[in-house]
């Protein structure tokens, strides 16, 4: 359920980058703002847990990154 959840947030910033980058910077940054909770109170558990719980999070929030500057990178090599 959580990574349909990620991978919809993903096409929704990379299509959102697409048509309006600027506007798509907000939400990235909120998405990985969120993200980031996440992944530091899964970071709180000890040793390797710590690690285990918290590295989804680091991995959604890069994968949300990845979307959201792939969008824009589409949007500047489209020649109109």
């Amino acid at each position: 359920m959580i990574i349909g959840a990620v991978i919809g947030v993903c096409v929704v910033l990379a299509v959102l980058a697409f048509f309006v980058p600027r506007l798509s910077r907000h939400p990235e940054r909120g998405t990985q703002r969120t993200l980031g909770v996440g992944a530091r109170a899964g970071g709180k558990a000890p040793g390797i847990l710590g690690r285990l719980f918290s590295k989804p999070f680091h991995t959604s929030s890069r994968a949300v990154g990845r979307s959201g500057s792939a969008g824009r990178r589409t949007r500047r090599r489209m020649p109109f």
